[in-house]
């Protein structure tokens, strides 16, 4: 089954407002790299080579792109077609660092005690919801509790998330241990996953190296069974795979998250994995044990049906971050992909009551592009980066109080986004129209 499973930048100026995509001719020219500086504070700057699976050397543990492809006017380029019509492949009439002077600085700022707070609410409230459901145990209470705690889960996740990126704290410590509490406790290996995700980040939007609902090649998908088909692509199996992944990842692709040994990992990285895997099997143990004193039944209706409800979360967010869009998204390989393009093909999704529950994670593009930016900051930045954006921003669609719109939105999606051609550097999703 578990084959189908599936910045921050120099400064610049006050950037320009570009109400629409100027038009011009591509620069090839190589530009001066810029200066590109981790959230954390450092003295010298880090130098920025060429993105790429095999040059990977993270000084500092975030899960943030240290380094990207240089940015600069080699960026600028025409962005509509031959009709005038806007062409969403075409590299963009601005920079990251046109993107970054648009955000106050303010927005970068991490404030520990903040980030604190909301851990503290979300854990008092997953431990008063078990004590509610425990102490009333009927079955009008269960399923309300069962979809309330699979989303504080969920929460959980987003702030173990903000640890992995550096954005909780400055503090590397501080995020470690946060980090290992909060994704530890709904039995995911903080580093493992933190490692994989960086590379997700890192090559945003590029077919081969992207590490997160990325796309089959052609290829790949035609080598498929029938059956391993049928649940990638059919609901609700694909909303289950997050677990099935941490053990193999997608189709195409091979390694652990929590084997130490895998390719996701450098050598110097094993003694992390090595203790957040250690942090899982002291969770799952514990759960282990708590069958044996409440009983395997109160335990799957306390943590197991909430843990499958928040995998459902997990899968259901970050499909959505980069699929269903009524307009066609790009996806790169080869010298046409570049960290801003691949980043400017993420999505904003609206989940109306949700988004303060589960952290404002809907708000996507600018924290795709800029991660370490707080969780708590990244609707000011995203408003301020809209004028340069300009229609490279796609303007989500307003939720009701719950974002009951958004199961359409996966289900049409599922139906015809199922696979790149193998050749080509600018590649659309295209429909198996043999499929029933």
């Amino acid at each position: 089954m578990a084959t189908w499973v599936l910045s921050e930048c120099g400064l610049r100026p006050i950037p320009r407002i570009y109400p629409k995509p100027k038009t011009g001719i591509s620069n090839s020219q190589s530009q001066p790299q810029s200066q590109f500086h981790s959230g954390f504070q450092t003295s010298n700057p880090i130098p920025i080579p060429r993105v790429g699976v095999n040059h990977r050397n993270w000084a500092l543990k975030v899960s943030a792109p240290l380094k990207i492809q240089p940015s600069g006017e080699d960026e600028i380029a025409i962005a509509n077609d031959g009709d005038g019509e806007f062409d969403p492949g075409a590299p963009p009439p601005f920079t990251m660092a046109d993107i970054r002077a648009a955000i106050p600085k303010h927005c970068w700022v991490k404030d520990p005690w903040r980030s604190m707070s909301y851990v503290v609410r979300d854990v008092v409230v997953v431990f008063g919801l078990a004590a509610v459901a425990a102490y009333f145990n009927n079955m009008v209470v269960w399923p309300l509790y069962w979809i309330a705690q699979s989303t504080m889960f969920w929460a959980l996740f987003v702030l173990g998330h903000d640890c992995g990126h550096g954005s909780f704290s400055n503090n590397g410590k501080l995020n470690s241990f946060v980090g290992h509490l909060l994704h530890s406790s709904i039995l995911v290996p903080y580093h493992g996953w933190r490692i994989s995700h960086r590379t997700h980040h890192q090559n945003h939007g590029h077919v081969e190296n992207d590490e997160s609902w990325h796309p089959l090649s052609e290829k790949i998908y035609r080598s498929l069974n029938d059956a391993t088909r049928k649940l990638r692509f059919t609901l609700p199996f694909p909303m289950l795979a997050y677990p099935f992944y941490l053990w193999s990842r997608s189709p195409g692709k091979k390694g652990s998250h929590f084997h130490p040994d895998s390719d996701l990992f450098l050598p110097n990285e094993k003694k992390d994995v090595i203790t957040s895997t250690v942090c899982w099997s002291a969770m799952a143990a514990l759960l282990v044990g708590l069958s044996f004193t409440m009983g395997p039944l109160q335990v799957l209706k306390l943590y197991g049906i909430p843990y499958w409800g928040f995998v459902m979360w997990l899968d259901l967010v970050t499909y959505l971050h980069h699929h269903g869009h009524e307009d066609k998204l790009p996806w790169y390989r080869g010298k046409e992909w570049s960290y801003l393009r691949g980043g400017l093909t993420t999505l904003d999704r609206d989940y109306g009551w949700i988004n303060n529950i589960h952290h404002d994670i809907g708000t996507h593009v600018v924290h795709h592009l800029f991660p370490q930016i707080p969780h708590y900051n990244l609707i000011e930045a995203t408003e301020a980066a809209k004028p340069v954006f300009g229609k490279y921003y796609r303007e989500p669609k307003k939720s009701w109080v719950l974002p009951f719109h958004l199961f359409g939105v996966l289900a049409r999606s599922l139906k015809k986004d199922h696979y790149v051609s193998d050749e080509g550097e600018i590649l659309y999703y295209q429909t198996d129209t043999n499929r029933k």
